[in-house]
């Protein structure tokens, strides 16, 4: 049996087991989406597994980009082929001429390690670092996570009823203001707090999404 198995691993070594393909990087949509032509010439569309750019309308987005464009655009590229999203792209970790793109995103202060969804736990090191040396968007004294950002988009259109009726009945809006605020221990109360994530659109609030903000006043 012994003999057997190290037949198989010399017949087909560890390489040719993965889901590695190659292709050369023709487009950068962010700074974590790259079209890549693979080798049947086909166009395929990569998101960056670990990470997590700055949206396009963000403070940095559009350096994230340009700084993605500097790692890979029009370099071979190996992708590390770990599936698809439900937007139907390909997820991937890529090297484009022997660099880790997803890496020195983060290490370029140009991404956040996406912890909801990480696994290679380094990225969490480069993250740090960058932030020490305040680099790229940690250069901003408050930089807002994209996953905040986007969450904050969506709830500027469709607020929460119930918490929308505690407001105008706890906290009339002429007793408030979006004056700077961005945190709990800033709230008087309960009711600013609900102001400030419904009227302001201060997602960061509402750390869990359940629609309280500041659960430390407000349960």
């Amino acid at each position: 049996m012994k003999k057997l198995v190290l037949t198989v691993a010399l017949l087909f070594p560890l390489s040719a087991l993965s889901n590695e393909w190659t292709g050369t990087v023709i487009g950068i949509s962010d700074g974590d989406t790259v079209k890549v032509l693979n080798a049947k010439n086909q166009q395929v569309k990569i998101r960056l597994v670990e990470i997590d750019a700055p949206e396009s309308k963000q403070a940095f987005g559009t350096q994230s980009k340009q700084s993605l464009a500097d790692i890979c655009f029009r370099k071979s590229v190996v992708v590390d082929d770990r599936g698809t999203d439900k937007y139907k792209r390909t997820l991937g970790r890529l090297k484009c001429d022997g660099v880790d793109a997803n890496a020195e995103q983060v290490r370029r202060g140009m991404a956040w390690a996406y912890r909801q969804y990480l696994t290679d736990q380094s990225i969490i090191g480069l993250e740090d670092a960058a932030k020490a040396g305040k680099l790229g968007l940690w250069a901003d004294a408050n930089p807002i996570p994209p996953w905040e950002f986007r969450h904050g988009s969506k709830a500027t259109k469709t607020i929460n009823q119930s918490i929308k009726k505690s407001v105008s009945t706890t906290a009339p809006s002429s007793g408030f203001e979006c004056s700077g605020k961005s945190r709990c221990g800033q709230m008087s109360n309960c009711a600013e707090a609900n102001f400030y994530l419904n009227k302001c659109g201060l997602s960061r609030l509402d750390r869990d999404h359940d629609g309280v903000p500041c659960e430390s006043i407000c349960r």
